[in-house]
């Protein structure tokens, strides 16, 4: 439970708090054993713990998630961790410590992530463009490997929309540094 707090406040829940609860009830024996495990959360220092399902947020979800990830690949060995979009309801400083996260967690197991935050890719070991094209109404998804130009280009896309400018293309190389 510490240890999730911990890993919470790296991404920008200081002072959250994690609990497990586990009850149980030996007389209600079902197919999915005789215990509930209930997760419980303060996502602010003041607030009582509450059932997760009740009170977090779309972007507290993702972070409470990566957090419980990020203690579990310490005890596991999982040879790859894909998230998709787990950066999602994140911006700024928490995307950025969404990604610093992501790449404490690729020392150990390789990590894919799916995400349109230029402050989580800019992270990666290596980048990845994905594009979808139909064809005589087929929908086929292609990925391309992006080399560096290619990642400041891409970054700058992120960061500015399909125009590209010195000036965001600027701020893609200094997220790549």
């Amino acid at each position: 439970n510490s240890m999730i707090s911990q890993s919470m406040a790296e991404l920008n829940m200081a002072g959250a708090q994690f609990q497990i609860q586990i009850h149980s009830n030996p007389e209600q024996m079902s197919p999915q054993g005789l215990d509930r495990i209930e997760f419980l959360v303060s996502a602010n220092p003041g607030q009582p713990l509450q059932s997760l399902a009740k009170v977090a947020s779309g972007g507290e979800l993702s972070r409470i998630s990566l957090a419980i990830q990020v203690i579990i690949a310490q005890r596991v060995t999982t040879p790859t961790l894909l998230f998709d979009e787990v950066d999602v309801g994140v911006s700024g400083p928490t995307a950025s410590a969404v990604g610093k996260l992501m790449r404490k967690l690729s020392a150990n197991t390789q990590v894919i992530c799916v995400t349109h935050l230029p402050q989580v890719a800019c992270y990666g070991h290596q980048q990845q463009f994905v594009m979808k094209q139909t064809q005589d109404g087929q929908t086929e998804t292609q990925m391309q490997c992006l080399d560096n130009s290619g990642r400041i280009d891409e970054l700058a896309r992120l960061l500015g929309g399909d125009q590209i400018s010195q000036t965001t293309k600027a701020n893609a190389q200094e997220l790549l540094s």
